[in-house]
Order: C-alpha cells, then sequence, then structure tokens
C-alpha cells in the first residue's frame, strides 16, 4: 500500500480538482444540462444506461481490437522490411506517412462503398488510424542496433535471418512497444470515427450511441458514453503496458545492471 500510493494520490487529486472546477463552471455561467450536463448527471446517464454502454463498449473494443491486432502485424512486418533496405525506405515510406495524414473521416463513405457498413469497416478505420506509429517506431528501433553488435554478428557470418531474429527485433522491442502503446489508444479512436461513418444500428457500437443520444439531445449520455471511450482506451494502454513489461523486464534489469 504504501508504494503504490504515491502513486495513486496524484491523479485521484487532480481529477477531484476537475469535477470540482467543472461543477464549478456549470453553477458560474448557469449551463443548461442539454448543454453540459453536471458531474452528477453523466453518473446518473451512466449507472441508468450501464447496460446498453457496456454492449456498446464491447462492439467497439471488438472492431478497434481486429485493427489494432492487425496494425501490429502488418506495422512491425512492414517496419521490418523497410529496414532492410534504404531503398526500399525511400521507396515505400512516404507512402506509409500520407496513410497518416489521410482524414479518416473523409474515406469512411468509401470504407462503406468498398466493404459495406459494419464490424469489417470499423476495423479497417482503427488499422488506418494506429498502424503507422508500429511502423516507424519499428523502424526507428530496428535502426537503433549497437553497431558493435552488428560488427560481431558479421564477424561470425550470422545469416540475414539469424541477425534478425536474435539481434535487430530484440533491440527493436522496447521501440515497438512504445509504439503499441500510441496505437493501441488510436486503435480506440478510430474504430469510434469509423463508426460515425460506417457503423450499424443493429451492432451499435459507442460512436453510434453517440450520434444517437446527441440526436435526442441526451447530453448526458453523450458524456457517458465518451467516457466509457476514454476507459475504454486506458484499457487498451494498459493490457500493452503489461505485456511490454512482461517481455522487457529482463531487458531493464540487465540495462540498470550495466549502467551499475
Amino acid at each position: 500500500m504504501n508504494k503504490w500510493f504515491p502513486r495513486i494520490w496524484p491523479p485521484v487529486i487532480a481529477f477531484v480538482l476537475i469535477l470540482a472546477l467543472w461543477s464549478a463552471l456549470k453553477w458560474l455561467f448557469n449551463w443548461q444540462d442539454f448543454m453540459v450536463p453536471g458531474p452528477l448527471s453523466v453518473l446518473r446517464a451512466t449507472t441508468t444506461h450501464a447496460p446498453t454502454l457496456a454492449r456498446a463498449m464491447l462492439t467497439t473494443a471488438q472492431g478497434a481490437g481486429a485493427g489494432f491486432a492487425a496494425s501490429i502485424v502488418v506495422g512491425i512486418v512492414t517496419g521490418t522490411i523497410l529496414s532492410s533496405s534504404r531503398l526500399v525506405e525511400r521507396a515505400v515510406y512516404p507512402f506509409t506517412v500520407f496513410l497518416q495524414t489521410v482524414p479518416l473521416v473523409a474515406i469512411a463513405p468509401l470504407l462503406v462503398l468498398w466493404f459495406q457498413p459494419g464490424f469489417f469497416s470499423v476495423a479497417i478505420s482503427a488499422f488506418i488510424v494506429s498502424v503507422f506509429p508500429v511502423i516507424a517506431n519499428t523502424l526507428a528501433g530496428m535502426r537503433s542496433v549497437d553497431p558493435a553488435l552488428s560488427d560481431l554478428f558479421r564477424i561470425y557470418r550470422a545469416s540475414p535471418l539469424a541477425r534478425l531474429w536474435k539481434l535487430k527485433l530484440p533491440s527493436a522491442l522496447p521501440s515497438i512497444f512504445t509504439g503499441l502503446r500510441v496505437a493501441a489508444g488510436l486503435a480506440v479512436i478510430g474504430a469510434i470515427v469509423g463508426e460515425f461513418g460506417a457503423g450499424t444500428f443493429d451492432a451499435q457500437g459507442l460512436g453510434i450511441l453517440i450520434l444517437s443520444a446527441k440526436r435526442n439531445f441526451q447530453t448526458d449520455l453523450v458524456f457517458a458514453a465518451v467516457m466509457m471511450s476514454s476507459i475504454l482506451g486506458l484499457i487498451a494502454f494498459a493490457i500493452v503496458n503489461l505485456f511490454s513489461y512482461l517481455m522487457l523486464r529482463n531487458w531493464h534489469t540487465s540495462a540498470a545492471e550495466r549502467n551499475n
């Protein structure tokens, strides 16, 4: 308890202060509930619509999870291929940057046209948004291999596959997980934005729920759905962080021992 308390109390105090400021501004400017509901109204909407919010959160999580999983595979493979040749990197990397800069809202109608509304279009939206950080950080990690170790592998005439599996990939893991942390949150954002344009009311995710509540002037439910979206992003980030710790704890321990 004493170990975790110093880490827990700063965000708790900040959260309480945000709620207090929120309530004070609502009272000071006399904001109506249909414009800005108070914290208690949002809490009431969350408890009242808890089953609906839970189902919507699960639906969005499935689309975001599928897109994120695809971004892991495609991102790591693409980053590895780009790191193998400067020529390939110069030829292909600009297109990955272009993919990141395409406005997702603008191409959502195309996803509906190509893949029909529903889960697949939402997953592709999540993939498009989240793949670039994985590519960029995998490429950066592959490029940051210790030159001395590269020379050692070259002296012993290690095969390209051995150099990749035993040197480049382990050295790139910290950078890869940094990209995955960013991509996890972006996948949730991409899924919700994808639901705005390609979701269906049969499989109602958080994006569809936000649109439906906004049309009915249920602003408290909109706030509750947005809060659940943030919680989903935090859960995704925490899962990646846990895997990062399990995979890299020996790496961090070895680095600390070398520094000592």
